[in-house]
């Protein structure tokens, strides 16, 4: 059932450590002459009716291109603080959440996840096995699993998708990709940040 883009929020999961990087912010490194958080945004603005950013540093950079920013509510606990946030500032009934270093994800996604879930959401499933931060979630379940997981410090974002029955989207002969360290920066064709 297709869900009205007024319906629909992307959150970008951008608050981690990088620490593999040298703690470089994965959000605004460059491809091409455009930083990667403004490159997910472009691709999938169209498509929803809000856009949120988890993040933990330099907020007021995002103010300055337009775009909210949200601290982690939770400290330590890894994309589930980010998640938390995002489900904590999302006003519309769903949620699509990617990570910010994604390097492959085509607006495309979007449509096959809405089209894979059942009410409950849905998560992606590409050739590098199970991606649950590309996900669909339905926002008002998702903060009351957050609120139960929390509260017994169990912080897997796949056990939250497990307990809302959240559908899996394969995705044959396709890899998102991710920027953990220098070697997949080069690969992939990305920058530093320089004006950092």
């Amino acid at each position: 059932m297709p869900i009205p883009r007024s319906e629909l929020t992307l959150g970008i999961l951008a608050g981690g450590r990088a620490s593999r990087l040298g703690g470089l912010d994965k959000a605004w490194l460059q491809r091409d002459g455009e930083a990667q958080v403004l490159r997910l945004v472009r691709r999938f603005r169209e498509r929803v009716g809000a856009v949120r950013i988890s993040a933990n540093r330099d907020l007021a950079r995002y103010q300055a291109h337009g775009l909210s920013a949200v601290r982690d509510s939770l400290n330590e606990v890894g994309p589930f603080g980010g998640l938390d946030a995002l489900a904590a500032a999302c006003a519309t009934p769903w949620l699509f959440t990617l990570p910010v270093d994604a390097v492959d994800a085509a607006p495309e996604l979007l449509p096959a996840l809405i089209a894979a879930q059942d009410g409950q959401g849905a998560y992606a499933v590409d050739d590098d096995g199970v991606q649950p931060l590309f996900a669909l979630w339905p926002a008002a379940p998702l903060r009351q699993a957050l609120a139960q997981a929390a509260e017994y410090d169990r912080w897997a974002v796949r056990e939250l998708q497990a307990a809302l029955g959240m559908a899996a989207l394969r995705l044959d002969g396709l890899r998102f990709g991710n920027l953990n360290t220098p070697d997949d920066l080069a690969a992939a064709g990305f920058v530093p940040d320089p004006d950092r």
